[in-house]
């Protein structure tokens, strides 16, 4: 409904021949007919895969994460720093500090939004976080985590790497999908963007030998 046609229209003939009545009454019915477009567009709105700005605040606070960085991330485009070129780095806005990014765009956010349901749900094992972490990207990239039988794991990124601001949230912790009491001691991804992790005595999108797989650099 986009005016006030559906009420005007049932004046009967009798008062619909005055000018000025059926203006007095589409005036008094129009705000009612604003009122509920807005309302039947609430649920788009604060849809994750459509709320934007304000809206996409307060999902993320049913949900339990803000766009607000504690620690800012030093991650602004750059020319001569390898991984903040073309793509990966984030433009620096006119009122974020020289120090660092502090205040996510909205579809990093949204990532952050849709890890932080799944972590919400966590059952703790490596499986399922693995499973939540390549939900949110489009399957070109596969992010894995690797007990290593000494209370510590490896975080792994395979496949097209994902943005700076991404694997800064992922390093820094914002992504709460680590075991209690257990110890990261690295994060890796591949040194060429589209490949696998180079390793031994596997193979599958995550890690593969010679000739295919590529070196893991810290992320």
């Amino acid at each position: 409904m986009t005016d006030a046609s559906k009420y005007t229209g049932l004046i009967t003939s009798q008062h619909a021949n005055k000018p000025k009545f059926m203006a007095m009454v589409a005036s008094v019915a129009q705000p009612f007919v604003d009122l509920q477009s807005v309302l039947a567009n609430i649920p788009a709105s604060y849809d994750l895969d459509n709320a934007i700005g304000d809206q996409l605040d307060v999902v993320g606070g049913w949900v339990g994460i803000s766009r607000n960085i504690s620690t800012p991330l030093a991650v602004y485009f750059s020319l001569d720093t390898a991984g903040l070129g073309f793509d990966q780095g984030s433009w620096q806005g006119p009122y974020d500090p020289a120090t660092g990014l502090v205040s996510l765009d909205d579809d990093t956010y949204r990532l952050l939004i849709r890890a932080k349901i799944g972590a919400n749900s966590w059952d703790g094992t490596l499986g399922t976080s693995a499973a939540i972490l390549n939900s949110i990207f489009g399957g070109d990239t596969y992010v894995f985590m690797q007990g290593n039988g000494d209370m510590t794991i490896t975080f792994g990124v395979a496949g097209k790497t994902p943005s700076a601001v991404f694997m800064a949230l992922l390093s820094h912790g914002y992504i709460p999908l680590k075991p209690s009491t257990v110890h990261v001691n690295a994060y890796l991804k591949s040194s060429v963007s589209g490949t696998p992790l180079f390793g031994f005595d596997v193979e599958n999108q995550y890690i593969l030998g010679f000739d295919v797989g590529s070196l893991g650099i810290a992320a």
